[in-house]
């Protein structure tokens, strides 16, 4: 992922981490790296944000973060 000079948000990150190959796993493993003091509850909250937004313009990425999402909720304990 390239760097850029401005700090991505947490909805720009998992935009460009959501493809269909990614697991909600990594996608997650992923957003902590580049987000470190975001907590895993930010993270979900911010794939459904994606989410809505970007539903009618990309499917792929859609359905990615909505797999993610919903796959990763019922396991917060932040």
């Amino acid at each position: 992922m390239p760097n850029s000079d401005k700090k991505d948000t947490l909805e720009t990150t998992l935009l460009k981490l959501a493809t269909p190959n990614v697991s909600p796993k990594e996608m997650l493993r992923q957003a902590k790296k580049l987000h470190p003091k975001a907590s895993k509850k930010d993270i979900i909250r911010a794939a459904f944000s994606s989410l809505i937004h970007t539903a009618d313009q990309d499917v792929e990425k859609s359905q990615a973060l909505q797999n993610f999402a919903l796959s990763e909720r019922g396991s917060v304990s932040e």
